[in-house]
């Protein structure tokens, strides 16, 4: 029997063996065996999920394998916000020690569907005044930090994943202008106000609920405190879909404008306006590396197509400052050609 096929076997297996353990653990939660499971689509991470039908009801089951994956954070960060009134499921049953948790069902239209140039302005408004709330909150020994290391570490990402996806070895100058940039960035984020961050804060982790008109939050378990600008900068200039540029610089300033006037003291619209770029700069730096080694290492193509907006956000942002033209240059010269060839060419808004 063949190595690969002995592999194959030993994750059916396993596979088995936690159905068995979700189907248990759900006989005992909802009293009954008379449920239907069905798994959705997988994402970035290896969680997965199902829908649970049950008694003409529905839920959403979380399996997060306790060797892959943490429940606590996500239970921490839930408690957190729906303190902070803000709309996320009910957690339903839990067992962190399995790594499953049963939790309100959303539905399945997400903020993504209902977005257009008629609806974004209104849809951002209320994302708007939702993050001002959120940012308000006290996260004192409840939400990590977004240390400079660590975000210094997932912009190491770009030079660990994605440029050897285009088998481009930088020249020890480049190394050192690319160490500059990400120092740069890491700082500024560090020296702008420190608040609650969602870090995926976009429009596939919003849900428009069937009733009431507020937007339901999702995967927020990564949350941390973080910059002010992170989470603005995740929702208008999505990885996943893009807005003209002016309308984006009109939303900078129109959340600018509903800072508490302490945040706004000593910051200029025009340093938010920098801010905000740079966190910006810094998230699609990461994110080109994020996409690569989903693919990559882990086999998911599907967020392939994106990198070519990613990229051009990072061209964009990257051209704005002199003291970021090091590595825009290298990016124009050494990376885009290569870039194009691989990936894409993607056409701007």
């Amino acid at each position: 029997m063949g190595l690969n096929l002995c592999l194959y076997l030993d994750i059916l297996q396993m596979n088995k063996k936690r159905e068995r353990l979700i189907k248990d653990w759900l006989t005992i939660v909802l009293r009954s065996d008379q449920f239907e499971i069905n798994y959705l689509a997988g994402d970035a991470s290896f969680r997965r999920y199902a829908r649970v039908i049950y008694d003409n009801k529905t839920f959403m089951l979380m399996d997060a394998p306790p060797d892959k994956e943490d429940c606590v954070p996500f239970v921490s960060v839930a408690e957190f916000l729906y303190k902070n009134n803000v709309r996320v499921p009910i957690i339903e049953a839990k067992d962190l020690e399995n790594g499953l948790l049963l939790l309100e069902d959303f539905g399945d239209v997400v903020l993504a569907q209902q977005l257009n140039a008629s609806t974004v302005d209104q849809y951002y408004q209320q994302c708007f005044e939702q993050l001002i709330q959120l940012q308000a909150s006290s996260t004192l020994n409840v939400i990590p930090n977004y240390s400079y290391e660590k975000l210094v570490a997932e912009m190491n990402l770009f030079v660990e994943w994605f440029l050897p996806s285009l088998e481009i070895m930088p020249t020890e100058q480049q190394i050192q202008d690319i160490t500059n940039t990400f120092h740069l960035l890491a700082s500024n984020a560090i020296a702008q106000p420190q608040v609650f961050v969602h870090r995926d804060f976009h429009s596939r982790n919003l849900m428009k609920l069937a009733t009431g008109k507020e937007l339901g939050v999702i995967d927020f378990q990564d949350a941390v405190v973080g910059a002010d600008t992170y989470d603005l900068m995740s929702l208008i200039r999505d990885a996943y879909v893009q807005w003209p540029q002016a309308q984006v610089e009109m939303w900078i300033t129109q959340f600018y404008n509903l800072l508490p006037r302490n945040t706004q003291a000593g910051r200029s619209l025009e340093q938010f306006h920098k801010d905000a770029n740079f966190m910006s700069l810094q998230r699609h730096i990461k994110i080109l590396g994020i996409f690569v080694r989903l693919f990559k290492r882990d086999g998911k193509q599907g967020y392939l197509k994106d990198l070519p907006r990613v990229m051009w956000y990072v061209l964009n942002e990257s051209q704005k400052y002199p003291e970021l033209e090091a590595l825009h240059q290298f990016l124009k010269n050494q990376v885009m050609p290569k870039f194009d060839q691989v990936y894409g060419v993607y056409l701007e808004v």
